[in-house]
């Protein structure tokens, strides 16, 4: 038969049909036909389903390239990591940073033969089509039946929509995600990025979510746990659902076992044990720091954005490591400072009244959490009242926890009310309280408030900040933000523009009355010292400053020029708009801030050389890499175990000179004789060179102290945030210098003594304290009221007995035409009916 076929064959050949013709008779069989429609039908099926499904899919080449959403993580000037800006917790592993049995426990409950298929698990798919068909049209939602290569495409690329034209696309990217990347980089992308509930992308802020560990301090049960939170993940870290989450874990730990992962012993071990979920609160702001933590955020956000949108180094997307120059211990010094001033200036005052109102008539702990109230002052802790009895109170924390607190532990006077604070609270107040013989006593919060600065005068670096009692409590930053009038310690720039102008420490000035007239509107402006204390006569500037004598400051800010004076303050960052050339600025009528004071003085104490406060030494992206500043340069040598004896590696000085640099040493130099023998003495026991400046402004409304040593300049201000009066009491001496010393005891200790050192061109001459004049047969001593001192002056500017003749002479003259001037004035004003004073000044200063 075959012989037959293949002869007809051959003859057909040989009669010309050839394989054209033979084609021709079989197109006309049905059943050829048949095939060439299906053929045809598949062929326009597939282009459709690519029109459909895979037209307009991502490309996968995103995924080699992705870098998902990561939080900036701050870090101290030693390098530890205190905060992080997130709105999710993310954090980024390499693949073999992942235990694997953490792996293995989500392979078993998510995708057992991730291993073996290619991005689509056929017998698994099948089974959830089916599971689809029989749920349609009742609601319910059909099992997912996606591998881990499918998760990743749903996650990362496509979304989560639920219809069977989302599972077509989610598997043919799946297939090209195979083709695109090894099963390592699969798992590494998808063990990243994973949400897990709890605001946690990812099983790293997973597990600091649910236990408060790192991947590889996880045990096996808490393993198993984070593999159930890709089913359900708001649903099995709730405490409502423990028993279907221990449930589901225990699934898993099954599952592990069946697959040849664990043995039987582990599993009966982890079996056993309770989930032991940590609480749900979210990191909270380390209090601290709060203050400079905020004020970090701040300037990234100006500098690179907030979201993803406004740039690849955004803040809460970017994922930035900022180093700052934040020292912890001088930052808690500061802050435990400043706090323990504030209360005990508040003290014996009466209670201030409930830090908030809520609303907990559906539940307390809630509306607590999302309150993100906290106090980390001594045992202080923030609660709210649950309940209130006739003889004692139930106080919420936010930890679930309830606590008593007795009538008695409430007992202080409410503030300008009268009757006791116990009496005043209500459900729903959050207070402050502290436990006391296993009840807890109510806490007052204190009403006067203020900020500190503290910066490294040698780079401008703020080492710490404090803006008030607690950042959790009240996030308004007093320390940057808080516009005050710096009393007395704008005297110092003041006198720095004397000396620029050509006076020096030994200059002779009389202390005693002094009145402008400014014209017809303003009327005249007569000056006194604090308290009203009558005029001393003729004193060098030395003794002016040290004495704080307002009327020889304006005598000196006359004689300077007030244009000068409010140039230099512009000059060295007091303010950006210079001030009205007006006397009553050189007494401190204007308004800066505590930072901007602090930096001023860190001016002087660096010889006048330009300084800008900074919170950030520098940002590294997600990748390491310093993006700004820009042109940044890491010192080689300066992080060396051992001295390789070539010179110290030295930053050069790029600072312009916006003081001349004697007359900033000269100014350094007269306020260490503030701490010595004038206002600040308080702070002479510490023996070692300081400089500084008390301020009290009008009222007294704030109470300053600005000043410290070659190595670190701090600053502060106590007052009311709606400026009201401290009392006749309190003055810069007596509230504030107190308080830098209980910083400066802790924070100086085991600081190396140094100098201030003088700029070349610096003249010391041995003077007489008190006329000013040159001394030749005596020389000082460390007696602080020795009557001979060390006194700087420029070349050619030092006294003589000559030159201090003719100063003499001179300035007798200038001070008998000032007073034949004023009283030319006053006749004048007299015949025309003027007013004798100026409202405008009294409104604008007369600080004191």
């Amino acid at each position: 038969m075959a012989e037959a076929d293949a002869n007809s064959v051959n003859f057909r050949l040989q009669r010309g049909e050839g394989a054209g013709g033979w084609f021709t008779r079989l197109r006309r069989r049905w059943w050829f036909r048949l095939l060439a429609v299906l053929a045809l039908l598949a062929g326009i099926g597939m282009v459709a389903g690519w029109a459909l499904f895979a037209r307009d899919l991502p490309s996968v080449d995103a995924l080699k390239a992705y870098e998902p959403p990561l939080p900036t993580t701050i870090r101290s000037a030693d390098g530890t990591p205190i905060h992080t800006y997130a709105r999710e917790r993310r954090v980024e592993l390499d693949y073999a940073e992942f235990p694997p049995l953490l792996v293995r426990a989500f392979l078993a409950a998510e995708d057992k033969t991730f291993f073996e298929h290619h991005g689509v698990d056929f017998p698994g798919f099948a089974g959830a089509v089916v599971d689809y068909v029989s749920k349609m049209g009742t609601g319910a939602r059909a099992r997912g039946g996606s591998t881990i290569t499918q998760q990743v495409a749903k996650n990362l690329l496509i979304g989560n929509e639920y219809s069977p034209s989302r599972k077509v696309r989610e598997m043919i990217l799946a297939w090209r995600i195979e083709d695109a990347l090894t099963k390592p980089q699969i798992l590494e992308l998808y063990l990243n990025g994973i949400p897990m509930g709890r605001r946690a992308f990812g099983v790293q802020a997973a597990a600091r979510a649910y236990f408060n560990k790192d991947v590889d301090q996880l045990a096996l049960q808490e393993m198993a746990f984070l593999a159930t939170l890709p089913k359900a993940p708001e649903s099995y870290g709730r405490a409502a659902n423990a028993d279907r989450a221990l449930e589901r874990r225990n699934w898993v730990l099954s599952e592990m076992l069946r697959n040849g992962f664990i043995n039987n012993a582990q599993y009966q071990t982890a079996r056993g044990e309770p989930l032991g979920l940590s609480d749900r609160q979210l990191p909270t702001l380390q209090s601290k720091a709060g203050y400079y933590v905020e004020e970090v955020r701040r300037q990234l956000i100006d500098r690179f954005g907030e979201k993803a949108a406004e740039g690849p180094y955004s803040v809460y997307d970017g994922g930035l490591w900022v180093r700052t120059s934040l020292d912890q211990k001088i930052q808690a010094d500061a802050t435990d400072a400043l706090r323990r001033g504030l209360l005990r200036f508040d003290s014996g005052r009466g209670w201030s009244g409930p830090i908030k109102m809520l609303d907990i008539a559906d539940g307390w702990q809630g509306p607590l959490l999302a309150s993100n109230m906290a106090i980390d002052f001594d045992n202080w802790r923030v609660g709210v009242v649950v309940s209130r009895g006739s003889d004692s109170a139930e106080i919420g924390f936010t930890d679930g926890t309830t606590g008593t607190m007795p009538r008695w532990g409430a007992q202080m006077p409410v503030r300008g009310k009268g009757g006791t604070a116990f009496a005043a609270l209500k459900v729903g107040d959050v207070i402050a309280v502290a436990p006391e013989g296993g009840e807890w006593v109510l806490r007052s919060i204190p009403k006067i408030s203020g900020g500190m600065v503290v910066e490294d005068p040698r780079t401008g670096r703020l080492l710490a900040l404090q803006g008030g009692f607690d950042a959790s409590l009240d996030s308004f930053n007093r320390a940057t933000q808080a516009m005050r009038q710096p009393g007395s310690t704008i005297k110092p720039i003041v006198y720095a523009a004397a000396f620029e102008a050509g006076m020096t420490p030994a200059t002779i000035i009389v202390d005693g009355p002094f009145c402008v007239y400014q014209g017809a509107r303003l009327g005249q402006k007569c000056f006194r010292n604090f308290g009203n204390s009558r005029g001393a006569g003729p004193h060098t500037i030395r003794w002016g400053l040290e004495q704080s004598r307002n009327l020889m400051t304006v005598q000196a800010a006359n004689r300077t020029g007030m244009e000068k004076v409010v140039g230099l303050m512009q000059r060295i960052g007091i303010t950006d708009q210079k001030y009205a050339p007006y006397l009553s600025y050189a007494l401190g009528a204007g308004e800066t801030t505590v930072m901007r004071m602090v930096n001023a003085y860190s001016i002087l104490a660096n010889n006048g050389r330009q300084l800008t406060p900074s919170v950030i030494d520098f940002v590294q992206n997600r990748k390491g890499e310093v993006i700004w500043p820009e042109r940044w340069r890491a010192c080689e040598r300066c992080n060396m175990p051992d001295w390789d004896g070539k010179p110290m590696p030295r930053p050069r000085i790029r600072a312009r000179q916006v003081v001349d640099a004697v007359s900033a040493y000269q100014m350094t130099h007269v306020a260490e004789g503030v701490i010595q023998r004038g206002t600040a003495t308080i702070l002479r026991d510490f023996g070692r060179p300081i400089m500084g400046k008390t301020g009290t402004s009008t009222g007294p409304t704030d109470v300053w102290f600005v000043g410290g040593t070659p190595q670190m300049i701090a600053g502060l201000y106590l007052g009311y945030d709606q400026p009201r009066s401290l009392g006749g009491y309190a003055q810069g001496g007596t509230v504030a210098a107190p308080i830098f010393k209980a910083f400066a005891t802790k924070a100086w200790e085991g600081m190396e003594v140094l100098p201030f050192r003088a700029p070349p061109g610096t003249r010391m001459v041995r003077i007489d304290r008190a006329s000013g004049r040159p001394v030749t047969g005596a020389w000082p001593t460390d007696d602080p009221k020795a009557a001979v001192i060390w006194e700087a002056f420029k070349p050619e500017s030092e006294p003589t007995r000559q030159r201090r003749n003719r100063e003499a002479e001179a300035q007798a003259k200038a001070e008998a035409a000032a007073k034949a001037k004023a009283a030319a004035a006053a006749a004048r004003r007299e015949q025309q009916q003027r007013p004798s004073d100026s409202d405008f000044l009294q409104r604008e200063g007369g600080i004191y």
